[in-house]
């Protein structure tokens, strides 16, 4: 028994037995996304070699290194798409159900646990009741009772009936107002670093025509080589 491909210890291949004929060869070629390796057997030597040397492949079985760059820019611009897809599918699906609702943060007063840019998760007060030490987004409401914004801070203290007493990590002082159980919209269960920025109007406006410009290049290329 004899091993093959001697320099490479990742392609354990072996052969047995001896030949019928002195001018017996054998030309064995494995074939991977790394390239290819080739080995001629003869009765007396095995000696790595290319396979080009001695056969032609028909087209359909080579693969070249163009070819390996357009199949990773297709499942990378694949990957890309069914991952978005899946995001927006996702809150799609979880705010028409009221159970998760999503808010993209626009200021750094809750840095460094939750950064401009990044996506809260809310689950509403009734899944997660709010206590101290967590964050919830509320409802910032004038004198009147006209609202003005929404707003995602830390409970330091109060309770439901009462009010609660919210502050930004990164503030210096807390909210002036007390929001109570009515005006708060849910409790943050989970952040998504960044999204924020990549699902925002202008780079959605940049975004979408890229990929859409590289998937038909790349189905371009492909149908080139076809």
């Amino acid at each position: 028994m004899r091993k093959l491909f001697i320099e490479d210890p990742e392609l354990d291949v072996w052969v047995e037995g001896e030949a019928k004929n002195a001018d017996s060869k054998v030309l064995l070629t494995i074939s991977s996304f790394a390239g290819t390796k080739t080995v001629l057997i003869t009765p007396d030597v095995i000696a790595e070699s290319q396979a080009k040397h001695f056969v032609e492949a028909p087209p359909e079985r080579v693969v070249t290194t163009k070819q390996l760059r357009i199949k990773k820019v297709q499942s990378t611009v694949r990957f890309v798409g069914y991952f978005f897809s899946a995001i927006i599918l996702t809150f799609a699906a979880l705010s028409t159900t009221g159970a998760v609702k999503a808010r993209v943060v626009l200021t750094g007063s809750m840095a460094p646990a939750i950064n401009p840019g990044d996506i809260v998760l809310l689950a509403s007060p009734s899944r997660i009741t709010p206590e101290v030490g967590e964050v919830a987004t509320y409802t910032a409401r004038r004198f009147s009772g006209e609202s003005v914004g929404l707003f995602t801070h830390r409970i330091i203290g109060g309770d439901a009936e009462t009010g609660f007493t919210m502050k930004g990590d990164a503030n210096p002082s807390p909210d002036v107002q007390r929001p109570k159980i009515a005006d708060i919209e849910g409790v943050v269960f989970f952040v998504l670093p960044f999204l924020g920025y990549l699902l925002s109007a202008k780079t959605l406006m940049i975004l979408i025509p890229l990929l859409v410009g590289i998937w038909f290049i790349a189905d371009a290329l492909r149908n080139s080589n076809d």
